[in-house]
């Protein structure tokens, strides 16, 4: 096997070509790897998963009641947010999660947030090609990724420019919100994780539209040299590798895969188990939070928004003691 910078030349007849130095790396592949030790070193971390309009509400709202009983997240050297969750994670790193969590509270008369997070009622085709090929993907092997992202790249979506600008709205800045932001999303083409930090160059807006980009609804973003797509469409919605060997981390995730029998969407019936498990035998402590119930037929209905929000402060009111210990 050729190592990278030592490809021979390959003949076609008479003629011989070099084939094209691959481009430098970017930076942004980040393997999943639990003994890579990429939160080595950090005391605290937050990882906000994916889950839609509905997880949007619910991570809002138990974000900001925790905050107005004085326990603010924001605080923490690391915060990784994927599809739902990295547009909370965005607005929490800015400072802004009050004003979002009243204007989720209108969400239903709210065509800004809509625009940017609700698919259209009617889907072309290759759109339904796409969202199918995502929805029944029963692992995360990289043939399957790759193969999603190829549908999603032919899906005919609005174009990748909609999104981002959509979003802008929401966000009320295109400036990355802090270092400690870290939003996951997947190379559409090539089936890798991507991580865009800060560091990357790339617009936050830009980055959670790709992290958000859920193959079939929405076109893959471009990031840098790169076309990706929904950060969930890898495995995993919380990528907690990214955090693995924090002191301390909080979890938010939509399920803890209980009950499931069937893989989907590229998660493995018992994925979240191994994957929290694997987070703890990192040596990080974790606090998992999950709703106390959902519909996964209701997650991008605005109709669900209502509950989402009253089952996030609830939940909250019931934790904030144990998280303020968990915490400190």
């Amino acid at each position: 096997m050729n190592e990278p910078g030592n490809s021979p030349t390959v003949s076609y007849g008479p003629v011989t070509y070099a084939p094209a130095t691959p481009p430098p790396p970017d930076g942004l592949a980040w393997p999943h790897d639990f003994d890579a030790g990429y939160g080595a070193g950090l005391r605290t971390a937050v990882s906000l998963g994916g889950g839609g309009l509905f997880f949007v509400a619910w991570q809002v709202s138990y974000l900001s009641e925790m905050l107005s009983r004085g326990i603010d997240l924001s605080g923490a050297q690391r915060v990784v947010g994927t599809s739902a969750g990295s547009l909370v994670a965005s607005v929490l790193e800015a400072g802004n999660l009050t004003r979002l969590r009243k204007e989720v509270g209108v969400l239903a008369r709210l065509p800004k947030l809509m625009a940017a997070l609700a698919p259209a009622a009617d889907l072309h085709a290759s759109q339904s090609r796409a969202l199918e090929r995502f929805g029944l993907a029963a692992d995360a092997e990289p043939d399957t990724i790759r193969a999603i992202g190829h549908a999603a790249l032919a899906a005919r979506t609005p174009g990748p420019a909609v999104m981002p600008r959509n979003l802008a709205l929401i966000l009320a800045s295109r400036g990355w919100p802090s270092a400690a932001l870290h939003v996951t999303c997947v190379d559409a083409y090539t089936g890798e994780r991507c991580v865009i930090t800060g560091n990357s160059r790339v617009p936050v807006t830009r980055a959670v539209a790709a992290s958000s980009a859920v193959p079939g609804l929405f076109a893959p973003q471009p990031i840098l040299d790169r076309r990706c797509m929904d950060g969930g469409v890898s495995g995993t919605g919380l990528h907690l590798d990214v955090v693995a060997g924090a002191d301390k981390v909080v979890v938010l995730g939509l399920t803890d895969g209980a009950g499931v029998t069937e893989g989907m969407m590229t998660n493995a019936p018992d994925s979240i188990a191994r994957e929290l498990d694997a987070l703890a035998g990192s040596g990080s402590e974790v606090f998992f939070r999950r709703p106390e119930h959902m519909d996964p037929l209701t997650l991008m209905d605005p109709k669900a928004v209502p509950e989402a929000l009253a089952m996030g402060r609830r939940q909250a009111g019931v934790d904030a003691a144990e998280l303020r210990v968990f915490w400190a």
